[in-house]
């Protein structure tokens, strides 16, 4: 019998992923409680850390899916 990982479970997922969105709900609002010492002025807009860090991984995974185009190899490459 094969042994059943814990995510196997979708309900377990579920959890995990409320768990995720509450800690990144929490970081948000946190933005609101606490002074931050900017130096540029869009760094005091509220949320700005969250949305930079979104659009900079979304950049990345559009840039790798592009660039795996050019490194991409043939299957029977080191077999040839």
């Amino acid at each position: 019998m094969e042994k059943k990982h814990v995510f196997d479970d979708p309900k377990n997922v579920k959890r995990l992923l409320y768990v995720v969105y509450a800690v990144c709900t929490g970081l948000f609002l946190l933005d609101f409680v606490f002074e931050r010492h900017t130096t540029h002025g869009w760094e005091g807009l509220w949320g700005f850390y969250a949305i930079y860090g979104f659009v900079g991984c979304a950049l990345l995974v559009i840039i790798a899916k592009h660039l795996r185009k050019v490194l991409m190899r043939d299957e029977d490459f080191y077999d040839r």
